[in-house]
C-alpha cells in the first residue's frame, strides 16, 4: 500500500523557506566555527572537530565563492558572507512567494 501526500503550493512555498533558512543556519555555523577555529579553539587532532568543519566548508564555499569573486576582502573581513546570506533571504523569498502564489 502506498501513502500519497497532496501538497499544496502553500506547503511548498513554506518548504522552501525552511531549506533556505537551513542554508543560512549552515552559513552562520561556518562562520562562527572558522572564527573560533582560527583563534585556536580547536581540539589537536580530533576528528569530529575536523568532521564538522569540513562539513560546513563543503556545504558554504561552493556559495560564498561566487561572492568572493565581486566582493574583495577588506583587510581582515571578508563581507561576502554577509552579502551571500542578504541575496539567499531575499531569493528564498522570492521563490517561495512566487510558488505559493
Amino acid at each position: 500500500m502506498s501513502l500519497v501526500l497532496a501538497l499544496t503550493r502553500s506547503d511548498l512555498g513554506d518548504y522552501i523557506q525552511a531549506l533556505g533558512l537551513v542554508y543560512t543556519i549552515l552559513i552562520f555555523a561556518y562562520i562562527l566555527s572558522s572564527w573560533v577555529f582560527t583563534l585556536g579553539g580547536r581540539i589537536p587532532y580530533s576528528r569530529w572537530s575536523d568532521a564538522i568543519l569540513s562539513f560546513l566548508r563543503d556545504v558554504s564555499e561552493p556559495y560564498l565563492r561566487i561572492f568572493r569573486r565581486f566582493i574583495p576582502a577588506i583587510g581582515p573581513f571578508d563581507l561576502s558572507p554577509i552579502v551571500g546570506i542578504i541575496v539567499l533571504q531575499v531569493v528564498t523569498t522570492l521563490v517561495a512567494n512566487l510558488v505559493r502564489g
